[in-house]
């Protein structure tokens, strides 16, 4: 089946003449309509426009880049002209919103020639961590449709662990994209800050929102991340340094690199599976030459609180242009402009997406900032600087993605601080500005399906700018490992 290629080898294939873009569009559009039912991980299917360009791109003949003719899925935060982009999220989808501007990421993916094939579902403006929060429903994992996702990018990672596209693009605020590739079986990688650009990419939290790539291999999330990455004078926050070749970086020795352990990710409560996981992932890397350190980083307990902190409280400001006279959902039979906004936003806004302006909205206010924004920015420098005193000893850190696999549909329905709490060892990175990748490890029991195994990600991380290192270490585990090869029942 040709949706089942990785780039690489339907990059091949089309050099070779052996297969078309045309054909390998077709064989993605195909499983869409055969098993998205199921899996609801597409809000929009961009069919005709993808078919007329790969016949477009055939008839060129011309395969001289990765990407070209290869189809790809993109997250629904992500703005394209002329299609629909709603945040999944009623205050945009209400008004049919077509975006008049490209995203630079997508923009990018379109000069290297690669194929759009529409946009996959997410939270409402990425703010979960399941995809139950959209306003299109929920996206089910393709290893158990019982089961999510994951979020926000959980759309992103059910689309290709059901073979609907060769790759995807996702957003990762606070581990959106490492999750659900961690519960899919998947590889994606978080870039530094500052290494992808975030122009028309919806913002949820501006100074935590990072672009990046979900695929089925490291190598294929290499040639993605290529073409994505470098400096845009369209993001001020974007560096001007050059990006490395980071699939020519992919075979570099690991022999005497030094990654740490860290202590504060292996907590009570840690499933069994997960725990075997990392531990034979490291007899892997140990074959491999890698000297594993025990380390310390103390202020990880703060993280996901001073994220809940941080992140409402830019969510806040992000969310009030929403209010129906400059963007978004209006409501015309309103009497008076403060009757206006309130019903506009009752109706446009899901239940996570209020929970948490209002929690930003009153850590900013007068009397609560010194204590609640202040300090948790105090606390975040602590973060980095963790981060900072361990690389000075250890050239990555690798720990568990999630404490757990992927939950079942529903399970912290009512607790929004359960959920919070799946991305646990997420939010680290995120805060501290460096770059962490998610491959496969390994699989957990599924005791509600004993035939259905659950996926469980690696995660390694490194300092900023070292995402050709974490791509190299995580190519060499796949060199000698199988876990990325596994395929999902609905696929």
């Amino acid at each position: 089946m040709l949706n089942t290629l990785t780039i690489t080898a339907a990059h091949d294939k089309l050099r070779s003449k052996e297969i078309s873009s045309t054909e390998l569009v077709q064989a993605c559009l195909d499983q869409i309509d055969q098993c998205d039912e199921q899996v609801s991980a597409v809000v929009y299917d961009n069919r005709e426009s993808a078919l007329n360009l790969a016949k477009s791109i055939d008839e060129k003949g011309v395969f001289d880049h990765a990407l070209t003719g290869i189809p790809y899925m993109v997250k629904d935060v992500y703005c394209e002209v002329g299609v629909p982009t709603t945040a999944c999220s009623n205050i945009l989808r209400n008004k049919d919103y077509r975006p008049p501007y490209e995203s630079t990421t997508t923009a990018r993916l379109k000069d290297c020639g690669a194929v759009s094939l529409g946009k996959v579902n997410t939270d409402e403006f990425t703010m979960g961590a399941s995809t139950e929060t959209s306003c299109y429903g929920p996206t089910m994992n393709p290893w158990d449709l019982e089961r999510i996702a994951g979020g926000s990018s959980g759309g992103s990672a059910a689309c290709l662990a059901a073979h609907q596209a060769l790759f995807s693009l996702g957003t990762d605020t606070g581990g959106s994209i490492r999750q659900p590739a961690a519960f899919c079986n998947l590889a994606g990688i978080r870039p530094t800050y500052g290494r992808t650009s975030r122009y028309g990419a919806m913002s949820m939290a501006s100074s935590l929102d990072t672009t990046g790539p979900l695929a089925k291999t490291v190598e294929d999330l290499a040639i993605v991340l290529q073409a994505m990455a470098g400096y845009d004078t369209f993001d001020g926050t974007t560096v001007n340094t050059p990006v490395p070749n980071y699939r020519s970086a992919l075979n570099e020795d690991l022999n005497g690199m030094r990654i740490g352990i860290p202590k504060e990710y292996f907590i009570d409560g840690l499933n069994t599976d997960v725990a075997a996981s990392i531990t034979d992932a490291k007899k892997v890397l140990q074959s491999l030459g890698v000297e594993f350190v025990d380390i310390s980083l103390p202020h990880t307990k703060y993280a996901t609180p001073v994220y809940y902190v941080l992140a409402p409280c830019e969510i806040s400001s992000n969310m009030a242009r929403y209010d129906g006279i400059r963007y978004g959902h209006t409501e015309p039979t309103s009497t008076d402009l403060v009757q206006y906004y309130f019903d506009t936003r009752t109706a446009g806004f899901g239940a996570e997406v209020k929970r948490r302006i209002m929690v930003g909205t009153y850590a900013l206010s007068a009397g609560y900032y010194d204590a609640y924004y202040r300090q948790a920015l105090k606390i975040r420098r602590l973060i980095k600087q963790d981060f900072d005193e361990a690389f000075e000893y250890v050239d990555a850190i690798i720990s568990p993605c999630t404490p757990s696999p992927a939950f079942v549909k529903g399970a912290h329905e009512g607790d929004p601080v359960a959920m919070y709490l799946e991305d646990i060892f997420l939010d680290p990175q995120v805060l501290a500005g460096i770059p962490a990748l998610s491959i496969p490890c390994g699989f957990a029991r599924n005791e509600r399906k004993p035939n259905n195994k659950l996926p469980l990600g690696l995660q390694i991380m490194g300092p900023q700018w070292s995402e050709e290192r974490l791509l190299n270490i995580g190519h060499k585990f796949q060199t000698v490992t199988n876990w990325h090869t596994h395929v999902a029942p609905i696929s």
